[in-house]
C-alpha cells in the first residue's frame, strides 16, 4: 500500500489515496510529533511535552499510550509504516519521502546545490507546490506554534529563492501578482522588497517601483529609525536612472517558468482553492483570454475599484470549451485574488439530473468557506445572507459553471466589489447583463489555425506535417469544436502506427454527418465522433461506458461501478482503463469516475437502446448502496436494530467494511452520491428502497451535523412509505424525520412527526414502537430544557420495555429517568435510577450503554458535590466511548468532567477537559463547541 502523510496544510493521511481518519487534534497531535523526526525515537516525556506543552494533564502517559494504539490501529495493514516503542521513547519508521515536509526540504537542498537555473526552480516549484496552506493547520500547541514559525521561515526562503531565479530568467510578469501578495504579508523584509520592485520596473511601472521603496523607507524610519540596506538603496538609484543592468534579461518564451509556478508563495491558509484542473491541452482563444483581461482587469483590487461587482459571463453552445477557456484563465490569474477561488458546477444544461439550485450551491460555498454544518442557518435567504457577509472585502474568484439561468446565478454573486465572478452557460444570460452588468463573451468554435494548433499540441508537430491532407479533412469534419478535436487527437495518439489519413477516412465515411459545420447545436455532432470513438472500445467497455452515463451524483466508485454493470472489481478493471485511455472517462480522485457532460449524455442514449438493461443496472446501483450503506450503518450504531432486506439483485456485491473507521470513510465518500441515489429511487417507484436508505443515513448524518440533508431524506421517506400504504415504515420514517427536525430546532415539526409515528405504532399494537417514540418525545423535550415533561414520557417508554424490551432497551429508559431526576434536582434518586441501567447494560454487554450511564452518574455526583465519584464516573465513560469510537460522545463528557474539576478548584484540570470536549466539537462542527469555547475564556 502507498502511503503519504502530508502536514504542509491540514494533517492529512492517504493510503492508495484514500484519506485515513486519524482522529482528533490531540491524536493528530501525537502524530504530527513523531512525523518531523521519522525514523528517530523521540522520549515520552518529549511526547508529552509537544502534544501538551506547560499543561500536562494527570494519567497523561496512559492517554498517551491511547492515542498511539489508536494510530497504530488506523494505520493497521499500511506495511510501509510502524509505530514501535524504543526505550526511552516511541520511533514511527517511515520513508522520509512519504511526508511532504521532508520532501520539501530535499527538494529546498537539491535546488541550492544544483549550478542549473532550470534545476533548480524546477525543484522549488515542486516544493513550494507541495504547501496547501499552514503547516499543521488546525493543530494548536507551544511547541508546533514554534515549530510553524521555523517552517513558515524556510517556505519563505524557498519562495526568495525561487523568485531571484525566475527574475533571472525573465518571468517578471508573471511573478509580480505573488511578490506583491507575499510583500503585504511581510512587508520587512528587504530581499522582497528588492524582488517586487525590480518586477514591477520589468513591467514598464517605475513610479509603482519607487513608490515601493518609499513606502518601506518611511516604515523603516518610523518605526525603528533605519534606512534600508546600500543594496536596496542601490537598487532604487538603477530604477531611477533606468539603468540597463536591471533591464529584463533577453531569453526565449520557453526559458520563463511555468504560470503554475506563481501560485505556490502564496500562504493559502484556510483559504478555498476549488478551481479543477487547468486543462492539460489547450490552444489558441487568445482573442477570448485578451478580452477577459479587459473585462476583468478591475476585479481583484484590495481597494475594490471597480464597483459594482465585475461579472463576465461566457456564452456558448454545449462543448465549445467555455468550461476549458474559463478555467485557463482562471489558473492563469489566481494570484490577483489570494483569498481564494470558489467553484460549483451548476449542472444547468445535464442530461441525466436536475440543475444544482442555487440554495445547494450556497451551502458548497459556506462547507468551503469552513462553515461548521450544524452552524448553517435552515432558511436559504439566511444562507445566501452569511455567504456574502463571509466574502464581503475579500479578493476572491468566483466560478460558476454551466448556469441554465441568471435567476440562478444572482444569488450566488459577492455583494461587494472586490471579488470577480466567472460565469459560463450555454445560454446568453441577458438578465445578468441587464440587472448586474455583466459583460458577455460569446464563444464560437476554433478557427482554422488554433484548431490545427490543437492538433499538433496533442498528436505532435511531425505527424501532423506528414499527413496536411488528412489533416485538413479532421479539421473540416470536427468544425472547430475543441471536444470533438480533443477525441479525435486522442485516438490518433492512442494508435502511434495508425494513419491520420485512417483516422479521418473513419470520420468522413460515418453515416451521420458532423452537425457543427453547419453551426447549429453541438449535441448531435458529438455524436458521430464520439460513435467512432466507441466503436474502437472492446464490447465489454463500449457497455461499461453507456451503464456509466445512468449513474447519479457527481462521479461513482469502482466498486458501485462494479455493481452497476454486473462485474466484479477485477472483471471491471480492463474495460474502465480503455474508457480512461480514450478520455471518455476521468478518474479525477483514486478510485472514482466522472465523465464531461456531453459525453455523459452520449452514454445515456446508447444506454436507453437497451431499456430494460438500464433498469437492470439501476437497480443493481441501488441495491449496491443499500447493502453497503446498511453494513455501514451497523458499524456506527451497533445497538440499532437492523432492518429486513431483501436479498440483493444477481450481479450486485456489496462493498465490504471492517470497522468503524472504514464505514465512516464510505459515508464520507459517498455522501452525494447516496443523496442522488435516493432522489432516484424515490422518482422511479422503488419507495422500499427509498425508506431504507433514508434509514442508514441517519446515524451518520446526525453525527457529522448533516442535518439538513438528513431532513431531505427522511421527508423522501414518509412520502415514499406513505405512497406504498406500509405503515410500519411510514411510523419509523416519521421518527427520523423527527430526529433530523430536532437537531434542527424544528421542535414544533419534530413533535408533530413523533405524534404522527406514535399514532401509526398505537394503531399497529407496536408497543416497542410505541415505545422508542415515547423515548424520543421524553430526548425533544430535554433538549428543550423541559425535564419535567420529559420525564413522564420516559417513564411511559420504561413500562412499554418491560413488556416487549430486551434489557438493554430497560436500561436506556432507566438511564434517561436517572438523568431527567437529576436536571430536576433530584440527584439520588438519578443515581438509584442509574445503577439499575447500568446492571441492565452490563448484563446485556452493551459498551454504549454503561457509558452512557456512567456519563448519567457522574452527573449526580457532581451536583451532590462528591466530585471524586464524579470523576472516576466520567473517566468510565470516557474510557468506553474512546472504544466505541464515538467523538460525540467523548466530548459531551470531557465538558462534564472539566465541569467537575473546575467545581472542584482544579483549574488547570479543568481547561484541559475543555480543551479536549472543544477539539472534537470542532472537528465535528458541533453547535455545542461555542459552549465550551465560552468556558474557556471565562
Amino acid at each position: 500500500m502507498a502511503v503519504e502523510f502530508r502536514v504542509l496544510g491540514d494533517l492529512d493521511v492517504r493510503v492508495d489515496g484514500r484519506t485515513v481518519r486519524i482522529g482528533h487534534a490531540r491524536q493528530q497531535c501525537v502524530l504530527a510529533a513523531l512525523l518531523v523526526e521519522p525514523n528517530r525515537v523521540v522520549a515520552t516525556g518529549q511526547l508529552i511535552s509537544r502534544v501538551w506543552g506547560d499543561e500536562v494533564p494527570d494519567g497523561a502517559a496512559a492517554t498517551l499510550r491511547g492515542y498511539l494504539s489508536r494510530l497504530r490501529q488506523a494505520l493497521a495493514g499500511v506495511d510501509e509504516v510502524r509505530i514501535v516503542r524504543r526505550h526511552p521513547g516511541y520511533l514511527l519508521a517511515v520513508d522520509p519521502d512519504r511526508v511532504d515536509l521532508h520532501r520539501f526540504r530535499a527538494l529546498t537542498e537539491q535546488a541550492r546545490r544544483t549550478g542549473d537555473d532550470a534545476t533548480a526552480i524546477g525543484c522549488l516549484e515542486r516544493a513550494l507546490g507541495l504547501w496547501r496552506g499552514e503547516a499543521f493547520d488546525g493543530l494548536t500547541t507551544p511547541w508546533l506554534a514554534a515549530y510553524r514559525q521555523t517552517l513558515d521561515r524556510q517556505r519563505l526562503a524557498a519562495a526568495l529563492d525561487r523568485n531571484d531565479i525566475a527574475l533571472r530568467r525573465g518571468a517578471h510578469a508573471r511573478l509580480l501578482p505573488d511578490l506583491l501578495d507575499l510583500s503585504g504579508r511581510h512587508p520587512w523584509d528587504e530581499r522582497l522588497a528588492a524582488q517586487a520592485m525590480l518586477a514591477l520596473y520589468r513591467c514598464g511601472r517605475q513610479a509603482d517601483a519607487l513608490e515601493h521603496f518609499h513606502r518601506l523607507r518611511h516604515r523603516l524610519a518610523a518605526e525603528i529609525g533605519a534606512d534600508p540596506s546600500p543594496p536596496l538603496a542601490q537598487l532604487y538609484q538603477q530604477i531611477l536612472t533606468a539603468d540597463a543592468a536591471i533591464a529584463p534579461p533577453d531569453l526565449p518564451d520557453g526559458g520563463e517558468p511555468s504560470s503554475t509556478a506563481t501560485g505556490t508563495a502564496r500562504n493559502a491558509g484556510a483559504a478555498p482553492r476549488q478551481l479543477p484542473a487547468s486543462p492539460g491541452v489547450f490552444a489558441g482563444r487568445t482573442v477570448q483570454l485578451a478580452r477577459l483581461d479587459e473585462q476583468l482587469g478591475d476585479a481583484g483590487r484590495p481597494d475594490g475599484a471597480g464597483s459594482p461587482v465585475v461579472i463576465s459571463s461566457i456564452g456558448g453552445g454545449g462543448g465549445v470549451g467555455k468550461t476549458w477557456l474559463a478555467l485557463r484563465w482562471a489558473h492563469a490569474n489566481a494570484g490577483r485574488f489570494p483569498d481564494g477561488q470558489l467553484y460549483v458546477n451548476l449542472r444547468g444544461f445535464d442530461p441525466t439530473s436536475d440543475p444544482v439550485e442555487w440554495p445547494v450551491a450556497v451551502r458548497g460555498f459556506l462547507e468551503a468557506l469552513g462553515v461548521e454544518p450544524a452552524r448553517v442557518p435552515a432558511d436559504p435567504e439566511a444562507q445566501a445572507s452569511l455567504y456574502r457577509t463571509l466574502v464581503a472585502g475579500r479578493r476572491l474568484l468566483v466560478v460558476l459553471d454551466d448556469a441554465r439561468d441568471a435567476a440562478t446565478v444572482i444569488p450566488l454573486l459577492p455583494g461587494t466589489p472586490t471579488s470577480a465572478v466567472l460565469v459560463t452557460s450555454r445560454r446568453q444570460l441577458a438578465g445578468l447583463v441587464t440587472t448586474h452588468g455583466a459583460r458577455p463573451l460569446p464563444l464560437d468554435v476554433l478557427p482554422d489555425d488554433e484548431a490545427r494548433e490543437l492538433i499538433v499540441r496533442q498528436v505532435g508537430a511531425a505527424r501532423v506535417a506528414g499527413q496536411p491532407d488528412a489533416v485538413a479533412d479532421i479539421l473540416r469534419f470536427c468544425g472547430g469544436l475543441p471536444l470533438a478535436l480533443g477525441i479525435v487527437a486522442a485516438r490518433a495518439v492512442l494508435n502511434p502506427d495508425l494513419a491520420l489519413s485512417s483516422v479521418a477516412a473513419e470520420l468522413t465515411t460515418a453515416v451521420s454527418p458532423l452537425d457543427a459545420l453547419a453551426g447549429d447545436e453541438v449535441t448531435t455532432n458529438l455524436r458521430v465522433v464520439l460513435s467512432r470513438s466507441l466503436a474502437a472500445l472492446t464490447p465489454a467497455a463500449a457497455q461499461v461506458f453507456a451503464l456509466l452515463g445512468l449513474a447519479p451524483g457527481p462521479d461513482i466508485g469502482r466498486a458501485a461501478a462494479a455493481s452497476l454493470t454486473a462485474r466484479t472489481p477485477e472483471q471491471l478493471r480492463p474495460p474502465l482503463r480503455e474508457l480512461l485511455d480514450a478520455h471518455l472517462v476521468q478518474e479525477h480522485v483514486a478510485g472514482r469516475y466522472r465523465m464531461h457532460d456531453l459525453v455523459r449524455s452520449f452514454a445515456v442514449e446508447r444506454a436507453r437502446g437497451d431499456p430494460a438493461g438500464s433498469r437492470s443496472a439501476m437497480r443493481r446501483l441501488v441495491d449496491h448502496h443499500l447493502h453497503t450503506a446498511h453494513a455501514a450503518a451497523l458499524l456506527l450504531s451497533p445497538q440499532r436494530d437492523p432492518l429486513t432486506l431483501a436479498p440483493a439483485v444477481p450481479g450486485v456485491t456489496a462493498e465490504r467494511l471492517d470497522d468503524l473507521a472504514a464505514a465512516l470513510a464510505w459515508f464520507t465518500g459517498e455522501h452525494q452520491v447516496l443523496l442522488a441515489i435516493i432522489e432516484y429511487a424515490a422518482g422511479n417507484g422503488l419507495d422500499v428502497a427509498t425508506g431504507q436508505l433514508s434509514w442508514t443515513l441517519a446515524t451518520y448524518f446526525d453525527r457529522q451535523g448533516h442535518w439538513h440533508d438528513w431532513a431531505t431524506v427522511a421527508r423522501r421517506a414518509v412520502e415514499s412509505t406513505r405512497r406504498r400504504g406500509d405503515r410500519p415504515a411510514q411510523a419509523q420514517a416519521h421518527r427520523l424525520l423527527a430526529g433530523a427536525c430536532s437537531n434542527l430546532g424544528r421542535y414544533a415539526e419534530a413533535q408533530r412527526n413523533l405524534l404522527a409515528a406514535l399514532d401509526l405504532f398505537a394503531a399497529l399494537g407496536d408497543d416497542e414502537g410505541r415505545a422508542h417514540t415515547h423515548f424520543d418525545l421524553s430526548m425533544l423535550h430535554d433538549r428543550q430544557r423541559q425535564p419535567r415533561e420529559a420525564l413522564p414520557h420516559a417513564r411511559r417508554s420504561l413500562a412499554l420495555y418491560e413488556r416487549v424490551g430486551g434489557p438493554l432497551k430497560q436500561a436506556v429508559a432507566l438511564n434517561a429517568i436517572g438523568w431527567y431526576h437529576s436536571q430536576l434536582g433530584e440527584h439520588h434518586d438519578a443515581i438509584t435510577y442509574c445503577r439499575r441501567a447500568l446492571a441492565l447494560s452490563e448484563q446485556a454487554g452493551s459498551a454504549y450503554g454503561q457509558a452512557n450511564t456512567w456519563d448519567s452518574i457522574g452527573f449526580a455526583h457532581h451536583h451532590l458535590g462528591e466530585y471524586e465519584h464524579a470523576v472516576d464516573c466520567y473517566r468510565q465513560a470516557l474510557a468506553l466511548f474512546t472504544d466505541i469510537g464515538d467523538r460525540h460522545a467523548e466530548g459531551i463528557v470531557l465538558d462534564h468532567l472539566g465541569d467537575t474539576w473546575a467545581a472542584a478548584g482544579r483549574a488547570d484540570a479543568a481547561r484541559d477537559a475543555w480543551r479536549r470536549s472543544l477539539a472534537l466539537y470542532e472537528e465535528l462542527g458541533h453547535a455545542d463547541a461555542e459552549a465550551v469555547r465560552r468556558k474557556l475564556h471565562r
